[in-house]
């Protein structure tokens, strides 16, 4: 048995795309024809070096994730680009191509929906039978992971009172879901909000999506997934979902690998969008488990629904949300009663020194233009001036896929 990592030893990033025709940029079933390409064979994962690819569920999405943890974070922009252009390298005699952010614009899950049919289907078949995977909850929703290790409960302890009170921000960095079904949802996040009812049916699954505060393996089994697994039993006679990664909070613990996987967020345009916001998270979590702003105990003390109520606000207005809980602000050191989201994220930016080893280059510019100009879902609103229209959507779209594998931040000028 390897010996468990301790805290920022190592890291695990997944990121997920669409696959779409590179004309009408609807949705493509092709993630197998895909795989097969590159493994010979039909199957959900195949490993490219340091990058694997896999799929999961759904037939047009395909998942890029570090092949193992790694401490080098600052290769990944261009191993995760590399690896993109050599996908639409493989997609090109399919008419495909990759696309980037949470949601897919217009797709119609009701009437595109194509259930991964090979390998481990039991287990989607399972998920459809029980929640009708129709919704976009569950064909049209694409995140990063971040995977944090711990080596032992008071890392654990320490590392899941962190997570827990920055959920609640993450949006107004990461939101890029504004438009679904050909219409401006006005919700900046609408993914986190699809996914928050998503598995509304047996409501211990998903809980507020913030987790509870938690200070040992035990008490995150009896509290959390004990209570998830008997929800389920009556639904999943066969125990094919009583598994860890049944719990969908917005934060899960992994003890199968000693880790704790944040979901709460959105793909965004380019990988090295994606890697600075993973290298702001893990150095706002180094400053909370060291305690540098507050101690776990009160960290711990703040309650489930206040932070929930946070997020919920955040996932409609994300960076321009008004946050007025003096207790979390308290949190971060803020020196107010009052601040909007923006306002929070440059305070903490500010008490954060993200040049150094190991943080991706350009990882602070990224993040400066991030917090001024806001996330990718305001950045594609001020793109298309709000407008819905299929060709004004479609046009701010394929930029978005043209920055995916250019590397460039979409700017959003309309």
């Amino acid at each position: 048995m390897k010996t468990p990592l301790s805290l920022f030893a190592a890291y695990g990033i997944e990121i997920e795309y669409m696959i779409v025709n590179r004309h009408s940029l609807n949705v493509m079933p092709v993630a197998d024809r895909l795989m097969q390409k590159v493994a010979g064979q039909i199957v959900n994962e195949v490993e490219q070096g340091k990058i694997a690819w896999s799929n999961e569920l759904v037939m047009h999405v395909i998942e890029l994730k570090t092949n193992g943890p790694t401490a080098e974070l600052e290769t990944l922009p261009a191993l995760f680009l590399e690896n993109i252009r050599h996908i639409n390298t493989l997609l090109d005699d399919m008419d495909a191509c990759l696309m980037p952010t949470a949601m897919h614009p217009w797709m119609n899950p009701y009437r595109e929906k194509v259930l991964w049919p090979h390998d481990s289907r039991e287990i989607y078949d399972t998920y459809d039978r029980i929640f009708n995977c129709e919704g976009h909850g569950w064909c049209n929703l694409q995140s990063m992971h971040i995977n944090l290790p711990f080596a032992n409960d008071s890392e654990f302890a320490r590392l899941h009172a962190a997570i827990r009170i920055l959920l609640p921000i993450l949006p107004a960095l990461a939101a890029s879901s504004p438009i679904v079904e050909g219409r401006v949802t006005s919700i900046l996040d609408t993914r986190l909000e699809t996914y928050r009812v998503n598995s509304i049916k047996i409501p211990s699954i998903t809980g507020q999506v913030i987790p509870e505060p938690i200070i040992s393996g035990q008490q995150y089994q009896q509290q959390i997934l004990a209570p998830m697994y008997r929800d389920i039993a009556p639904f999943d006679p066969e125990h094919i979902l009583q598994e860890e990664w049944l719990n969908s909070r917005g934060a899960i613990a992994r003890f199968d690998r000693n880790a704790i996987e944040i979901r709460v967020i959105d793909t965004q345009e380019t990988p090295a969008a994606d890697l600075a916001i993973a290298s702001f998270v893990i150095q706002i979590l180094k400053k909370l488990t060291g305690e540098d702003w507050t101690d776990t105990r009160q960290q711990n003390t703040v309650d489930t629904a206040v932070l929930a109520g946070i997020l919920r606000a955040v996932i409609i207005d994300a960076d321009e949300t008004v946050i007025d809980q003096s207790e979390y602000l308290e949190l971060f050191r803020y020196p107010g009663k009052k601040a909007t989201a923006r306002e929070l994220l440059l305070h903490i930016r500010q008490s954060i020194e993200l040049h150094g080893a190991h943080v991706p280059a350009g990882a602070a510019s990224i993040i400066d233009t991030i917090i001024a100009q806001g996330p990718l879902a305001r950045r594609i609103l001020r793109a298309t001036g709000g407008d819905a229209r299929r060709t004004v959507v479609e046009e701010t779209y394929r930029t978005l896929c043209q920055n995916l594998v250019s590397g460039e931040l979409f700017e959003g000028i309309s």
